[in-house]
């Protein structure tokens, strides 16, 4: 492990003061920050700023660029990629590759510090970004590692073990900050093991509480969906994306992974709750209030881990506190956040996968397209209807924005023994078309949608940023950073980047000028109308 520090920019890191608590709320972030992964709490990645409109958007011109330099080819996934949304707290932006962490004047993308950690295994398959509380950073190693650092200078503080990558489990994502606790998740599929969500102690990174996505033993609530215990404790779920938080709620909304063994399901009959679920924990203690279970039964690997994005909006006449959310399933869902109760289910995209909804709202499983020998065909592409990369939601047009994946594929069986291992399949992809898609939360409608030029054989998995200047920016297949108007789809502006846009777009205003900040493969770029202040 190495720290380098560019001493002639310590002068920048003078006056910090930390992130202040009251940045973290449920809407609506100062203007000069972005505090914590999706920008609030709430996930729905929308910004009040209003300087860069859908009127002078033509304006809008490169800034500055930040390209990591000295990092070659990362193992087993090639030259390194930015899927790590930037936090900005004093002027400083905060962001990650797999086992790096880098420091950035958000003014002029001069580097201030740089963390490089030294896996002893793990996945780099992504790295999605620090968590912060006061002073200090939070970020996850691929092998387990809990890491803090000094935000002023990159030091490290301590470190501490949250998984065993020698059981195959692998931490990716932005650990998130709830008062005196900082959540981190997990991730991992290979050898069959059960997923967690912890809550870890700011000041020390010690254990305050796990939560399993599986019940603990024959007899716990939930455990009538499985098997045995063995089933149980073998059944997946990881938590490796970001949840959301409510803080008038005091309720901790998160997704769960899909369900193990992956494709073969035959050992563990039942739903398999808590998989491929959205779930609501009270953050001081990790006890479950309620869940709402995406996809039953999961044989298709659709992790439900996608944002539970929260909203506020009229239904049926009268105020209500929503969570909805775009699932990898294929299916739009929105429940009442208050107690899970399900007000919607729509899909988005094919989900011929299902034979319909229960009294719940969820999912019924057609046993017919589970993976078999020789084939299912199901009509939503082997990846799902969506990805990880962040959504959006507009209280200006009251539509939810996804980068979404329409299409055929073929789920196979290949592991049919009774006590199956591993993923145990596979889906073979037929054809895939990438859209953009503006989904009504009152009905689930489609208000709109773009669907990008690929050849039929694309998938568009960038993040959504909505704006109060009337914008949706986004990237497409074809390396492309886009605005569209929300309302009605037509694009604005177009820039042509040097690699796809891979994280989730965000803005902030500094001097009196905004910003716009997006990552596309190892190069942060950040967008300003010249002269704007």
């Amino acid at each position: 492990m190495r720290m380098r520090e560019i001493l002639f920019l310590l002068p920048f890191l003078a006056p910090a003061q930390g992130l202040d608590p009251k940045a973290l709320r449920l809407f609506q972030p100062p203007a000069d920050t972005w505090p914590t992964y999706n920008g609030d709490y709430s996930g729905r990645r929308y910004s009040t700023l209003a300087q860069i409109d859908a009127s002078n958007v033509r304006s809008l011109s490169l800034a500055w660029t930040y390209r990591i330099a000295g990092i070659g080819p990362q193992r087993g996934v090639g030259n390194p990629v930015i899927k790590s949304t930037p936090l900005l707290v004093n002027g400083i932006l905060y962001f990650t590759i797999p086992n790096h962490v880098f420091a950035v004047d958000a003014r002029k993308g001069r580097l201030l510090w740089q963390y490089d950690w030294q896996d002893q295994g793990g996945h780099l398959v992504g790295q999605r970004g620090v968590g912060m509380y006061g002073n200090w950073l939070y970020f996850l190693g691929p092998d387990g590692w809990f890491i803090s650092l000094d935000a002023p200078t990159g030091k490290e503080r301590w470190r501490k073990k949250v998984a065993d990558e020698k059981l195959q489990y692998f931490t990716t994502m932005a650990p998130i900050v709830v008062k005196n606790h900082v959540i981190v998740g997990v991730g991992g599929d290979a050898m069959d093991v059960r997923g967690y969500l912890e809550a870890r102690d700011p000041e020390t990174g010690d254990l305050q509480w796990r939560w399993w996505s599986e019940p603990e033993k024959p007899g716990d609530p939930g455990a009538d969906t499985w098997p045995n215990k063995a089933a149980m404790d073998h059944g997946g779920g990881m938590t490796w994306m970001p949840g959301t938080y409510d803080p008038d709620l005091n309720l901790l909304y998160w997704g769960t992974g899909n369900a193990n063994p992956v494709y073969a399901g035959q050992s563990r009959k039942g739903a398999n709750l808590w998989t491929a679920s959205i779930v609501a924990l009270n953050p001081d203690t990790g006890k479950l209030a309620w869940w709402f279970q995406a996809s039953p039964h999961d044989t298709h690997d659709w992790d439900n881990v996608e944002t539970p994005v929260l909203l506020d909006s009229v239904i049926d006449g009268r105020p209500r506190k929503l969570l909805a959310q775009a699932a990898r399933c294929g299916y739009f869902f929105v429940l009442d956040r208050t107690n899970g109760k399900n007000l919607l289910s729509k899909g988005f995209v094919g989900v011929n996968w299902s034979k319909g909804l229960d009294a719940k709202g969820q999912p019924i499983p057609d046993p017919a397209k589970e993976p078999k020998v020789d084939g299912s065909l199901i009509n939503i592409p082997a990846g799902g209807g969506t990805n990880w990369p962040p959504p959006s939601y507009s209280p200006d047009t009251g539509l939810f924005y996804v980068n979404a994946a329409r299409g055929y594929s073929i789920a196979y069986l290949t592991d049919t023994d009774e006590q199956p291992e591993g993923y145990g399949g596979r889906g073979g992809g037929l054809i895939t078309e990438a859209v953009l898609e503006a989904l009504d939360v009152r009905t689930g409608n489609i208000a709109w949608s773009h669907a990008y030029p690929s050849g039929a054989f694309g998938t568009s998995f960038a993040g959504i940023l909505t704006t109060a200047g009337k914008l949706l920016f986004t990237g497409d297949p074809s390396q492309n950073l886009i605005a569209f108007d929300p309302a009605s789809g037509a694009i604005l502006w177009h820039y042509r980047l040097a690699q796809n846009v891979s994280n989730g777009p965000s803005a902030y205003m500094l001097d009196g000028r905004q910003y716009l900040i997006v990552g596309a493969g190892d190069t942060l770029y950040a967008f300003a109308r010249p002269g704007a202040e």
